[in-house]
């Protein structure tokens, strides 16, 4: 059951990334700016700034790895930081009922990946590594 829930997830998270993403580059002035004045000053400050177009290459990259099921740890961990603006624009800066659904899925969507690749991420919260200063790392039993 759970396998066909990571694979809904992934794939429905992957495409609304993917969309998300590519719409920038091929329907200009597409993007939703938002209702409520922070939440549109938020968005034109990163349009602004330049950095909306690399969120927006960010985006397609991780929909194509996630639809692609490739590199996923990686993704997850790339996905994180998106996801948390995402939520904080859908909550705190643009709160409306249908904000409160993207936000309440990114959060299910994030949540469910994560949980089927937690394996990789726990060598994360060791409190104190061993350095390898080799040439040749050695990875965790986990990996290897």
């Amino acid at each position: 059951m759970f396998r066909w829930v990571y694979h809904v997830s992934r794939v429905v998270f992957g495409a609304w990334f993917l969309y998300s993403g590519l719409a920038h580059f091929l329907l200009p002035g597409w993007q939703p700016m938002g209702t409520h004045q922070p939440a549109i000053a938020f968005t034109q400050a990163l349009i602004d700034s330049g950095l909306f177009t690399w969120i927006k290459v960010l985006e397609v990259v991780l929909g194509v790895t996630m639809l692609a099921n490739r590199l996923m740890p990686l993704t997850i961990v790339a996905l994180v930081p998106l996801n948390v603006v995402i939520c904080y624009w859908n909550f705190v800066l643009d709160p409306a009922p249908v904000d409160y659904v993207f936000g309440i899925l990114t959060i299910v969507f994030n949540a469910v990946l994560a949980w089927v690749w937690r394996g990789y991420f726990w060598p994360l919260f060791a409190w104190r590594g061993r350095l390898d200063y080799s040439l040749e790392p050695k990875l965790p039993e986990t990996f290897a």
